[in-house]
């Protein structure tokens, strides 16, 4: 069964001030100072970005989505999540750092505790493809450029997520700077 993820019964945490949705695209223009983050580290905690999700008891599926964005200043991201609680969550996505190069990474909270995966790509790329794969609590994340070709990011557990899960976009700039990401091309989760 395929389903279209704007077609999903969708809702926000932390819905931001300047968003257009439309039946193609979710256009965000993030706020300065938003980020997720949890200890590990460097010690901070940060729980304020936006995300857009949908829930599902489904065990076994997939989620495909293109995103596009316009950063141009250092850790500006946006790409998928899964939003448990501030505690327990998953984000991957692109972090741009300077006019050189970007971090391809994601980031696996458990119980309050961050860890960060990356590597890094081309300043010059500006949209990816991001595929999410759950197997009941474990979970598969890759990425394509051309939504042909996938690469596998990496593999993890989530230790909340043993029933129904919160999955979907996200965007935030963790400094005093704001961009414009587009989530599109809602593709089938099935």
């Amino acid at each position: 069964m395929n389903k279209y993820f704007l077609e999903e019964e969708l809702y926000w945490i932390r819905k931001p001030k300047d968003i257009l949705i439309d039946d193609k695209k979710i256009e965000i223009y993030t706020e300065p100072n938003t980020d997720l983050w949890q200890r590990t580290y460097y010690g901070f905690r940060n729980d304020n970005a936006p995300i857009l999700q949908t829930k599902t008891k489904e065990k076994y599926f997939s989620f495909i989505v293109k995103t596009t964005f316009e950063s141009k200043h250092r850790f500006d991201q946006c790409g998928v999540a899964i939003y448990i609680d501030s505690e327990n969550w998953f984000k991957a996505s692109i972090e741009y750092e300077n006019e050189n190069y970007q971090r391809l990474g994601s980031v696996v909270t458990n119980n309050g505790y961050s860890d960060w995966a990356t590597q890094d790509i081309s300043a010059s790329i500006k949209e990816m493809y991001y595929r999410l794969s759950r197997r009941e609590s474990d979970f598969l994340i890759e990425y394509s450029e051309d939504r042909v070709n996938f690469k596998q990011m990496r593999i993890f557990h989530l230790f909340k997520s043993d029933d129904e899960i919160p999955f979907g976009i996200y965007a935030c700039s963790p400094e005093n700077s704001s961009f414009k990401a587009v989530e599109c091309k809602w593709l089938e989760h099935k």
